[in-house]
C-alpha cells in the first residue's frame, strides 16, 4: 500500500523570505562568484513582499547558463555554509509540523526551485528524507555545462518532478501534503490530498479562498491569522495602535518595562484583580513591541465572537476541569519559538474577600511551565484595574474621562524557578508579585459592603460570605 509525503516549498514557506542573499554570500565566500548581480537586493526585497513573478523565474530559468564553469564541489561547499545560516531561520512553527509528519510515517520532502546542490545540505540538517528540487548537469571535469538534468522545478515543471519522485519512492499524491506560499505552486498543491497554503502571496490568497484550501503562518501559533497583504498578525497591529491611540478614562503608572526581554521567550506572570488586567498586560508589553501569547480560561474562548478574537490573538485555552497537561504543552511550544507566554496564576478574579487578602495563592501550571521549559519567568504587579473595570460591571467605565482612576504596573527581576517542587516555585513566583504591589496590597483589611459588592458579578454578595472567604486557587 503505498504511503503519503509531506513536499515543503523553501522561500516564504519554511523561510520569512528569500533564500537567495544568503545564498549569494555563501557563493561569494565559497570563492565561486566574485561579485553580486546589480540590482540583485531589489529584486530579493519585491520577492519578500510579492512572492514569485514570471520574469524573475524566468530569470532564475536561464540562471544554469550563467553557471557554465562552476565547480559543482565549490557549490556545494557553498550550499553547506547556506545551510548552517538558513537552518536557524526556518520559521519557529514549521519544526513542530515536521514532527506530525513524522510521527505519522510520511517522508518530508524539500520541493524547491532552488538548485539541489545549494539546498540539499540544508535538508539533510533539518531531518528530511530527500530533496526535489533544479538539478544542473555536470561534465566529466566536475564542472557544470550550462544545461539542466531534468526538469526546471517551478510551476508545472515542479509537479512533474515531485510526480517522478512519488512514482520511484512508491509514494502517493493522493494521501499526501503540500505547503506552500507561491501562485505558481497551484498544480503541486492542486495534486495532493491536503494542500496547506503558508504565508500567501496576493495571488495565491486568492486562490486559496476560492478552492477552500487552508491557509497558515509558521512564525505564529496555529490558528492565528495575518492581516493580508501587509502580513501583519491582530495583536501586532492592535500593541502599534495602543501606543498611538491613548485610552482616555485611565491613567498609567508603569515602571520596569526594560526588564521585559526584548528578543527570546519568557513567562509573564501576574496578579489578576480585574477584567481590565488582559488590556494593562498587553498596554505593558506593547510598549516592547511584543505580542504575546495568553493563557486563558475556557469560558473565555468558548464565548461568541469573544472567544474568536482570543484565539486570532493566539490565545491558549485551558479548560482545568480536565487536568489536561495539553495547554502547558502549547505554551511550551511557543516558548520554543521565542514567544511571550502570559499566565495570571490566581486563574480568576479573586472576589469578595478574597481580593482584599494580602497573601497572594496560585496555581501551580507557571512554575511546572518554567521547569517544563526553562524560560525565565517575569513577575508583574498590577494595581487599580478593578477600579477601571470591577467586576459587577459588564463594561469598564469608558465615560470617566475627567478623573480617570490609576493603573500602577510595575515588572520585576526573572524569579528564581529550582523546578524540584511546583508548590515551592509557586510561592516565590506569588511573594515576587506581592512584592510589586503597593503597600497597602500588603495590610490586612476589613473591606467595605460597597468595596465587596464591586468584586461580584451584579453587585450581588453571596450570603455565605465565610464560604466565599476560603475560595483559593487549587494545584493544577
Amino acid at each position: 500500500m503505498a504511503r503519503g509525503a509531506a513536499f515543503f516549498d523553501l522561500d516564504r514557506t519554511l523561510l520569512r523570505g528569500a533564500s537567495g542573499p544568503v545564498i549569494s554570500e555563501a557563493l561569494a565566500e565559497a570563492g565561486v562568484v566574485s561579485r553580486r548581480l546589480p540590482g540583485e537586493q531589489v529584486i530579493y526585497r519585491l520577492y519578500d513582499l510579492f512572492g514569485e513573478n514570471r520574469p524573475s523565474m524566468e530569470v532564475t530559468r536561464r540562471a544554469v547558463r550563467f553557471a557554465t564553469g562552476w565547480s559543482r564541489a565549490q557549490v556545494q561547499q557553498a550550499g553547506r555554509r547556506a545551510a548552517e545560516l538558513l537552518g536557524p531561520a526556518v520559521q519557529p512553527y514549521a519544526r513542530r509540523i515536521f514532527e506530525e509528519h513524522r510521527a505519522a510515517g510520511r517522508p518530508l520532502v524539500l520541493a524547491t526551485t532552488t538548485p539541489h546542490d545549494l539546498v540539499a545540505p540544508l535538508a539533510e540538517a533539518l531531518g528530511f528524507d530527500d530533496v526535489v528540487a533544479t538539478r544542473y548537469r555536470t561534465g566529466d571535469d566536475g564542472r557544470y555545462d550550462g544545461t539542466l538534468d531534468g526538469e526546471f522545478a517551478w510551476g508545472a515543471g515542479k509537479l512533474r518532478a515531485v510526480q517522478a519522485w512519488a512514482e520511484a519512492h512508491d509514494v502517493d499524491l493522493g494521501e499526501s501534503w503540500a505547503y506552500s506560499d507561491s501562485y505558481y505552486d497551484q498544480p503541486l498543491l492542486g495534486a495532493v490530498a491536503h494542500p496547506v497554503v503558508v504565508n500567501p502571496d496576493p495571488r495565491m490568497l486568492v486562490v486559496a479562498a476560492l478552492r477552500r484550501w487552508p491557509i497558515t503562518h509558521l512564525d505564529v501559533p496555529p490558528g492565528v491569522p495575518k492581516i493580508p497583504i501587509v502580513g501583519v498578525e491582530p495583536q501586532k497591529a492592535l500593541l502599534g495602535l495602543s501606543r498611538l491611540v491613548p485610552l482616555p478614562f485611565v491613567r498609567w503608572d508603569i515602571e520596569g518595562e526594560e526588564r521585559l526581554p526584548e528578543t527570546g521567550p519568557a513567562i509573564i506572570v501576574a496578579n489578576h484583580r480585574s477584567y481590565f488586567d488582559p488590556i494593562a498586560l498587553g498596554i505593558l508589553l506593547g510598549r516592547r513591541g511584543r505580542p504575546v501569547r495568553f493563557l486563558g480560561k475556557k469560558e473565555v474562548f468558548d464565548a461568541p465572537v469573544v472567544g474568536q478574537a482570543v484565539r486570532a490573538m493566539g490565545g491558549i485555552r485551558v479548560d482545568r476541569g480536565t487536568g489536561s497537561d495539553e495547554p502547558l504543552a502549547e505554551a511550551a511550544a511557543a516558548l520554543e519559538a521565542g514567544e511571550l507566554v502570559a499566565i495570571m496564576p490566581e486563574g480568576t478574579i479573586p472576589r469578595g474577600p478574597a481580593l482584599f487578602d494580602p497573601e497572594l495563592k496560585g496555581r501551580w501550571g507557571a512554575a511546572r511551565l518554567a521547569a517544563l521549559s526553562g524560560a525565565p519567568v517575569v513577575p508583574v504587579g498590577m494595581w487599580g484595574t478593578e477600579r477601571v473595570w470591577p467586576r459587577s460591571e459588564r463594561v469598564p467605565n469608558v465615560l470617566n474621562v475627567l478623573d480617570p482612576p490609576t493603573v500602577r504596573i510595575r515588572v520585576g527581576d526573572p524569579v528564581p524557578v529550582k523546578g524540584r517542587s511546583p508548590g515551592a516555585d509557586t510561592k516565590r513566583i506569588m511573594a515576587a508579585i506581592s512584592a510589586l504591589l503597593p503597600p497597602e496590597a500588603r495590610e490586612r483589611r476589613e473591606p467595605t459592603r460597597e468595596e465587596l459588592a464591586r468584586t461580584y458579578p451584579g453587585g450581588r454578595i453571596p450570603e455565605d460570605l465565610d464560604r466565599e472567604r476560603d475560595r483559593r486557587p487549587g494545584e493544577d
